[in-house]
């Protein structure tokens, strides 16, 4: 029998989800708006002047070639960091959770990169693969790799992911950890009497009961990937070399910022938005089939 939960007060309800409900309007609902309607404006730097446009912003925007190579660059550097950071941390879950002597120190362990901030993770990648005094760059020298992400943009986009991975690990690492803690140790004991091996029980039995938890966090590397690496990127690249880590949320700051351009950075946030909703849409439509609640 389904229990619901009844409120002798009438507006108790609304009481209850009022600050929600204010807490989304203020941060997400107001600022969307504002650059919904400063998308279709040009405004000059210092912002006394503006003009209604229409979608000139838009248009400029989707016939700059830098802008499509920002997309495509934003497609892969999400894929790896979502698809890097989630096999890792499944990775070292299942270790965690066959660990028996020191399994505390080494889960808190496990734990700690995820209260160090993004801008300091990018300082210190940054000071460990420094090409004049980082000591990976200099193991490296040592075995004729050469490593310099000042100039190499391929080795600084390799830098800003291993960064950006390292930085979330922990946070896929406690919900994967979680999940293998609330499957049932029977099933998998009944799997291994029938003579299924490790490979075989984890991909038959804890793999599908671990969807769940697989698919949230699928969802929440990928808005993480958009959006959270931006103090990595600022603290490490700046952008650059040449672009080659110029991802779409950087890019939006980048535009309008440094070079002014509130018109065209809010037509960019604005589509920026549409393609998080519609990836988020894919997700929820296509990949959360396979998920088995």
């Amino acid at each position: 029998m389904e229990k619901r939960v009844t409120f002798n007060e009438r507006f108790l309800p609304y009481l209850l989800v009022a600050p929600q409900i204010i807490i989304t309007l203020v941060f997400f609902f107001w600022p969307s708006g504002q650059a919904i309607w400063q998308s279709v404006l040009l405004e000059d730097a210092f912002g006394g002047n503006s003009k209604f446009v229409w979608f000139d912003n838009f248009s400029h925007l989707l016939a700059d070639p830098a802008y499509f190579a920002s997309v495509r660059l934003t497609f892969v550097f999400s894929a790896l960091v979502a698809a890097i950071g989630l096999a890792f941390s499944l990775l070292l879950a299942v270790m965690a959770d066959r660990v028996i002597r020191g399994a505390t120190a080494y889960k808190a362990l496990l734990v700690w990169p995820y209260a160090v901030a993004p801008a300091v993770a990018g300082v210190l990648w940054g000071f460990l693969f420094n090409p004049s005094v980082g000591i990976v760059a200099w193991l490296l020298g040592g075995i004729g790799i050469e490593f310099n992400y000042v100039i190499s943009g391929n080795q600084a986009l390799l830098l800003v992911v291993m960064a950006a991975v390292w930085n979330h690990v922990s946070y896929n690492f406690l919900f994967f950890l979680a999940g293998l803690q609330s499957i049932p140790r029977s099933l998998i004991e009944a799997a291994a009497i029938d003579g299924a091996g490790p490979g075989r029980r984890f991909w038959d039995i804890v793999f599908p009961l671990l969807s769940p938890t697989g698919f949230f966090l699928l969802v929440i590397n990928i808005l993480y990937a958009f959006f959270g690496t931006f103090g990595v990127i600022d603290a490490l690249t700046k952008g650059g070399p040449g672009q080659a880590t110029n991802i779409l949320v950087y890019k939006v700051y980048n535009d309008g910022f440094r070079g002014q351009d509130l018109g065209g950075s809010s037509a960019q946030s604005v589509i920026l938005m549409l393609i998080v909703i519609a990836l988020t849409f894919v997700q929820f439509r296509f990949i959360e089939r396979r998920v088995h609640y």
